[in-house]
Order: structure tokens, then C-alpha cells, then sequence
């Protein structure tokens, strides 16, 4: 039996906003976008168009998961944007704006840095060593 994570879902303020950040921040495709009704869609994005995982993107629609957008775990790192080239997206991510927590460390594993996106989510920015 084959098995995977198919999406994450994260939680939005606007479908819009969200895809616009992550296509000009953090150079994410839209994977899917389609029109569900009543105001709904899916709408994926995600690093490249053959990535494992994507991002579903999923507009808040009552009070409860507006108070969760961009905190889904509680302050802690979120998502972990793996990268083959650390210098070139942390440098083309703080010409778009994207806010970094923190300067580049070396770590046993690789070089890191967090930073957060549209709705405060911290994420991991990684080079695997």
C-alpha cells in the first residue's frame, strides 16, 4: 500500500491575498483552483507543480478560524520550506518583503532561518546539508 500527506491545509483570511503572497513571496505555483460554491473553492499552491505535498488554502468562515489564522500550532514553526539553495531564496524572499525571525544559522542539519508569511505562520526556510 502506497500512502501520503495529499495536502495541509492552512488557514486564510482571503483566497486572493493568500495566492497572491505566496506566488510573489515565496515563488509557489497554483496547483488547482477551482470554484466550489457558496462562496467556497480549492485552491492549492505549493512550491513547484510536481511538489508532494501542497497547500490547500482555506478561507476562514467563522469566528473560531479567523482566531486561528496564522497560529495554527501554537507559535511554533509550522511548515518547513526545504531548498537546494539557501543563499538564492532567502535573498530573492527579503526582496519581496517576506519578515525572517531570525539571520541565517548553521546547524548540524543545515542552514535555517525562520520567517513568517501573510498571516504571522511561522515557517522553517531549510538547506539539508
Amino acid at each position: 500500500m502506497t500512502r501520503k500527506i495529499g495536502a495541509v491545509s492552512l488557514v486564510v483570511r482571503d483566497y486572493d491575498e493568500a495566492i497572491a503572497w505566496y506566488v510573489r513571496c515565496l515563488d509557489f505555483v497554483v496547483v488547482d483552483d477551482a470554484d466550489l460554491g457558496g462562496g467556497k473553492r480549492w485552491v492549492l499552491v505549493a512550491p513547484a507543480r510536481d511538489a508532494a505535498t501542497p497547500l490547500l488554502l482555506a478561507q476562514a468562515a467563522t469566528p473560531e478560524q479567523r482566531a486561528h489564522m496564522g497560529d495554527q500550532t501554537g507559535g511554533r514553526v509550522f511548515l518547513f520550506l526545504h531548498t537546494d539553495d539557501f543563499a538564492r531564496d532567502h535573498a530573492r524572499m527579503l526582496t519581496q518583503g517576506v519578515k525572517f525571525h531570525e539571520a541565517p544559522r548553521h546547524e548540524a542539519y543545515g542552514t535555517v532561518a525562520v520567517f513568517e508569511d501573510l498571516y504571522g505562520n511561522k515557517w522553517d526556510l531549510l538547506q539539508m546539508k
